[in-house]
């Protein structure tokens, strides 16, 4: 089956004639599986089944609107109650001529195939009459067939009254049911059935259908007018035929890509190739004025930022698959043009600009003023444009590379604009002055510009800058002198809840309290998680009443530094760490293998006394409890 129509098909054109206007939807349905355009996994499913007598006693089709599911079932229907006297006389897919019961089906009147709307019979009660109606035999046909469209809209109770019919019907009774929700669907009905996912229709199929049915209509439509039908149906027979009727009520008898551009809102497909160049070269003022220009004439913003997602991903599947412009959807503009994007620009450069534009266009469906919204996508487009990846800005910082002074960037043309620093003055112009030299840059913000990044850490040696007064930076101990009526570190506090035997208390400030500022009588932290939500008041009570004076403890949103906990765990690997590297340890793990590092004594010198840091605070905590350990005692 290649999708094609022949003047003889089955089609309903061929059948009758009326004198009122049908819709083309409904005046070429399909009538046998071989008008199926796109199914033919399932029609070689069918003719097999059928062959063979395997007949299911269910079928379930889904898939998305206008792909034929109806359709479908009446076809099923048919070809279940195929009947030619003295020619025919049992189920089959070849529907050449017409049967007996062939135009009653197709048509919905026949008396044995009863279709029934589940979205307006939802209740048990018309499963019920179903149920009852399933023991008689069919008056006429071979079998009697029950078709329920929208079958996810049943309730709970009638999907639970059909289920011992459906696992075990009569032998004349079948059932075919259609949807587009299949996942509404319980499991015990989709389990006693055989499933058949329809497929969205081919561009290319579709194309080709759109063509035999103008040709047969008489209506001159271009080729690309076809393939603009065939992408605004998104796979959909029916909406293509409509799209199709539309057009031909539009155009006067000849369609053309200008007549359903005007008709769809769609802006020029040439003009959205266009826009994309713009925004990939970074020319922000330029796609600006081309948005612009297309909304004055008509186009929706959000398709146009739609068309260029599309052709976004048209230039990534071309770069990945060339054969992809070969499609019959594709027109010449976008393959040619398509193809040389796919040289030029890189995979992470067209997968940013997607990742903008898929988030664009929802914001613009959503903004109250589309056309700023749209505006606003492409100069995050423009100046995303020439972004280095991560891996380059990385490279270009851990190397100190710089572009070459006064070179413009990718794409940072005129109607772009080099962003302003301060004063006015450019930015790329205040980095040429500043490499430059002292003789030109003088001194100043722009000075430490020069070079590289790295630069910007160098002293300057040019004109001393004048000085600002400051206030001397007081001194402050790494371990502070208690205070004469109470701890004078968090660590302090600790020690002073051990010696007052309140054990929960002096875990909670080891593992709970990040220290953020301490003084003699105020104590600010940040709490962990897992902190107790009255560790500040638990505190501030316990030492008024240990010390004699009043403390405050304050909850902060600061980060603070570590917990004490961890520091004593961090401090413990180090000096694992550092116990490791050493060259006798690093000889004895080598000839014992297997054995660990499980502890490390840190020892003053000899003939020195031990310092704070090197004691322990608490031993009974082993000799990783001290507030600050130095891991190269």
């Amino acid at each position: 089956m290649d999708g094609t129509i022949s003047p003889e098909s089955g089609f309903e054109s061929g059948a009758k004639k009326d004198d009122a206007y049908r819709v083309l939807a409904r005046k070429y349905r399909p009538r046998t599986f071989d008008d199926l355009v796109g199914q033919e996994p399932m029609v070689r499913t069918l003719q097999n089944a059928f062959e063979t007598g395997r007949i299911a006693q269910a079928w379930m089709l889904t898939g998305v609107r206008g792909v034929g599911k109806t359709t479908t079932a009446r076809i099923l229907a048919r070809g279940l109650n195929y009947e030619i006297p003295g020619e025919v006389e049992q189920p089959t897919i070849r529907l050449d001529k017409p049967g007996i019961h062939c135009e009653a089906i197709m048509e919905g009147r026949h008396v044995d195939v009863i279709e029934m709307d589940a979205a307006s019979h939802t209740g048990i009660g018309d499963i019920r009459e179903i149920t009852d109606a399933a023991r008689y035999r069919p008056a006429s046909a071979r079998y009697k067939v029950y078709i329920i469209d929208e079958v996810h809209m049943l309730s709970n109770a009638a999907f639970n009254g059909l289920l011992k019919t459906l696992e075990e019907p009569p032998e004349h009774v079948k059932f075919i049911f259609a949807t587009t929700e299949i996942r509404k669907v319980p499991v015990t009905v989709l389990s006693r059935c055989q499933r058949f996912d329809l497929r969205r229709i081919d561009a290319e199929k579709l194309v080709s259908l759109l063509r035999d049915i103008a040709g047969k209509e008489g209506i001159d439509i271009a080729d690309e007018a076809l393939a603009l039908i065939a992408r605004a149906g998104e796979g959909s027979a029916r909406d293509s035929l409509s799209l199709l009727d539309q057009a031909i009520a539009h155009g006067g008898g000849h369609i053309g890509s200008e007549h359903l551009r005007e008709m769809l809102g769609l802006a020029d497909r040439a003009r959205v190739i266009d826009l994309f160049e713009q925004v990939m070269k970074g020319d922000a003022a330029a796609a600006l004025e081309e948005m612009k220009g297309q909304y004055e004439i008509g186009a929706d913003p959000v398709v146009v930022l739609s068309d260029l997602a599309d052709f976004t991903h048209l230039v990534t599947r071309l770069k990945i698959v060339p054969k992809a412009g070969d499609e019959a959807s594709v027109t010449e503009a976008e393959r040619t043009r398509g193809r040389e994007f796919a040289e030029k620009l890189s995979l992470r450069l067209l997968s940013r600009a997607w990742q903008i534009l898929l988030k664009g266009i929802a914001e613009v469906q959503a903004a109250p003023k589309p056309l700023a919204a749209a505006d606003m996508v492409l100069v995050r487009l423009a100046y995303a444009a020439d972004l280095p990846d991560p891996e380059e800005a990385l490279k270009a910082l851990r190397d100190g590379t710089l572009p070459p002074a006064g070179a413009q960037q990718p794409g940072s043309g005129a109607g772009r604009g080099a962003p302003q620093g301060a004063g006015g003055q450019p930015v790329q112009a205040r980095m040429s002055t500043a490499q430059a030299g002292p003789a030109s840059s003088g001194h100043g913000p722009s000075a430490r510009m020069a070079g590289s990044p790295s630069a910007q850490l160098r002293p300057v040696e040019s004109a001393p800058e004048p000085k600002v007064a400051e206030a001397p930076v007081p001194h402050v101990p790494t371990r502070p002198e208690p205070a004469v009526n109470g701890p004078g570190s968090l660590a302090e506090c600790a020690a002073l809840a051990a010696e007052k035997r309140d054990i929960p208390l002096k875990v909670a400030i080891e593992r709970n309290m990040r220290l953020v500022s301490f003084e003699p009588g105020r104590i600010e932290f940040q709490p962990t998680p897992d902190a107790d939500a009255d560790l500040a008041g638990n505190l501030g009570r316990k030492l008024t009443e240990w010390t004699g004076t009043r403390w405050i403890c304050i909850v902060s949103r600061t980060q603070g530094r570590p917990t004490l906990h961890e520091e004593r765990e961090a401090n413990k690997r180090q000096l694992l760490t550092d116990a490791r590297s050493e060259p006798l340890v690093a000889e004895l793990l080598a000839a014992f293998p297997g054995a660990e590092i499980v502890n490390v004594h840190v020892r003053a010198p000899e003939g020195d006394t031990p310092s704070a840091e090197a004691v322990p605070e608490n031993p009974d905590e082993g000799e990783f409890d001290g507030d600050e350990q130095d891991p190269n005692a």
